[in-house]
């Protein structure tokens, strides 16, 4: 089994105790999950998922699926770019997350559904993303295969997340802004505990996550080509994958 980060016992105990963890944690957090994002990250997560998806290949016309998709943010901007030509079907398995999703982005399919058992049939989508929600899945090698199968010959992969800074500097600016800064931050502007739990969980996982080329090694394992990761600020990675033609 490749876990993207070892148990959280201050949280959990076990696989199964994260999954309800997780599970029973963004549906409390759900209605915050927005305002959280655009207050912590200052506005800018629209502009960067946009522009990570063109650069990743989404083009019009294309079948996609937005695994973990939470409220829907990153499909939004899929639903964008497609201007109305193509299919968006986003996955989740928190009910709270996708009744804020159903609300918020039109244009979009929304099921219920764990990266590592998708709800779609083999060969159904010309592109798959996952934005911030890597460190969630059980199983790495598990998941990607999924994404393997559900994507047709030549499709496109996109995962983005936030990874543990290397420099000394970044990783005492993201700890003093992730840990102590972002928690506290997401209290005070929702009044929810819930809220600041869910940003002191978003730390944590990060902090304990497997190195980036455990998730390239990965990828690769599952069958991908044109296995990359391109960064940016030090901490947001981009990592894009191809599904051979043949």
């Amino acid at each position: 089994m490749s876990a993207p980060h070892q148990p959280i016992a201050s949280r959990y105990q076990g696989e199964q105790g994260k999954h309800h963890y997780v599970r029973d944690l963004f549906n409390r957090g759900a209605p915050h999950y927005d305002r959280v994002g655009r207050v912590g990250f200052l506005g800018t997560g629209h502009f960067h998922r946009r522009r990570s998806l063109q650069l990743a290949g989404l083009r019009p016309g294309m079948e996609v699926i937005d695994v973990a998709c939470g409220t829907g943010a990153v499909t939004r901007a899929i639903v964008e770019l497609l201007g109305g030509r193509g299919r968006v079907v986003g996955i989740d398995p928190s009910e709270g997350m996708l009744n804020e999703a159903r609300r918020h982005v039109t244009g979009a399919e929304f099921k219920t559904g764990e990266a590592e058992a998708l709800p779609a049939l083999d060969a159904a989508f010309d592109f798959l993303s996952m934005g911030y929600a890597l460190r969630h899945v059980a199983d790495l090698g598990v998941a990607f295969k999924e994404y393997f199968r559900v994507l047709r010959p030549g499709g496109r992969l996109l995962i983005l997340e936030i990874s543990r800074p290397t420099s000394s500097f970044g990783r005492w600016f993201s700890r003093l802004y992730f840990r102590d800064f972002l928690p506290l931050l997401s209290r005070v502007v929702t009044g929810s505990n819930d809220a600041r739990e869910m940003m002191a969980y978003y730390w944590e996982t990060i902090d304990a996550c497997v190195p980036p080329q455990v998730i390239l090694d990965a990828l690769t394992g599952a069958g991908f080509q044109s296995v990359n990761r391109r960064v940016e600020l030090g901490i947001c990675s981009q990592y894009t994958a191809v599904k051979p033609a043949g």
